[in-house]
Parts: structure tokens; sequence; C-alpha cells
């Protein structure tokens, strides 16, 4: 017969690496030290040397676009002349209202321009102005607004409107003689 007492079988359930108190404390404390060490040596290699900016080779280009100034000023001449509804329409219109982009009236299109038209010549204006569903104010461009009225009287003419150009406000009288 075997002998399967109490004792034999306890032992033989509970054998395992570690034996006994002294093996425990060095298995936990292994077990938290050597993670701690990677992760400070991982830190370490992340944080040293010196790296180029996210999508940039040349370090110094990154540098000047970091430090670059928020805003920019452009001086413009307020005398330059003003330029017609027509120009307007090419450089900054016709990217949408040549083909309709985004629900924007056709030029030249009587039927998508003829609604429009029957509001007036200053509710057509003032939506190119303040823009209107996705159009930006005044269409995305930096007009003056004598110059974005020229834009919307050529866009609403060439669609069946009768509007008159509007005209460059006169130049200032000169000064009184002493």
């Amino acid at each position: 017969m075997s002998d399967n007492s109490n004792a034999n079988v306890h032992d033989e359930a509970h054998n395992g690496p570690i034996k006994n108190p002294k093996q425990l404390l060095i298995a936990v404390a292994f077990s938290f030290i050597i993670p701690v060490f990677i992760i400070i040596g991982l830190v370490y290699f992340v944080t040293s040397g010196n790296k180029p900016a996210a999508g940039s080779v040349d370090p110094e280009r990154a540098i000047a676009e970091r430090i670059q100034k928020v805003g920019m000023v452009e001086i413009r001449s307020a005398n330059r002349e003003a330029r017609s509804g027509e120009e307007v329409f090419k450089t900054v219109c016709s990217a949408c209202h040549l083909t309709g982009a985004i629900g924007s009236p056709k030029f030249g299109d009587a039927a998508a321009w003829g609604p429009r038209i029957k509001t007036g010549f200053s509710a057509l204006w003032n939506s190119a102005m303040k823009g209107k569903n996705a159009m930006p104010a005044q269409g995305g461009g930096d007009q003056s607004d004598l110059e974005v009225a020229r834009a919307v009287v050529y866009m609403a003419n060439a669609g069946g409107a009768k509007f008159d150009e509007p005209k460059a406000p006169a130049a200032a009288a000169a000064a009184p003689a002493k």
C-alpha cells in the first residue's frame, strides 16, 4: 500500500519554483525593479540625442517654422485701380461658378440666377460679402467692396439681370487753399 497521508498530498500540490520566503521576496523585488529599469532606459533613449522635427529633414528649417511670426502685414497701395467685375470673376469666382460646384449657380445660367436676381442687387452683394452656404465671405478672396460689387453685377448680368456696374467713388476734393 502506498502512503497517501495528508502531509504528502499537501507537499506535492504546492511544488513550485519558490520554496521559501526569501525566494518569494527576491521574485517580487525583481518583478518590480526590472520593469522600472527598463522604463528608465526607454525614457532615456527617447529623450536623448538630436532628432529632427517630425516631417522635417532640415533642423534649421524646422526651427525657423516653429518660431515664425503668427501674423503678417501686407501693405498695398490704397490708390491701386479697382479691378473690373470680369477680372474678379476670372480670378476668384470662376472656380465654383463656372462648374456649379457645391450648388453655386453657373455663370450665364438664367434659370439658376433668375430667383436670385429677383431679390435685388443689394441682397446678392450682401451674400457675396458675408458668404452664403459653402461660399466664404468675398468668395474666399481679398477684394475691396467695390470689386465684389462689380463681380456680382458681372455674374448677375450674364444670368439675365440688368444691373448698372458700380462706379469708383469720386476722388476726394482737393484740400481748400488758405
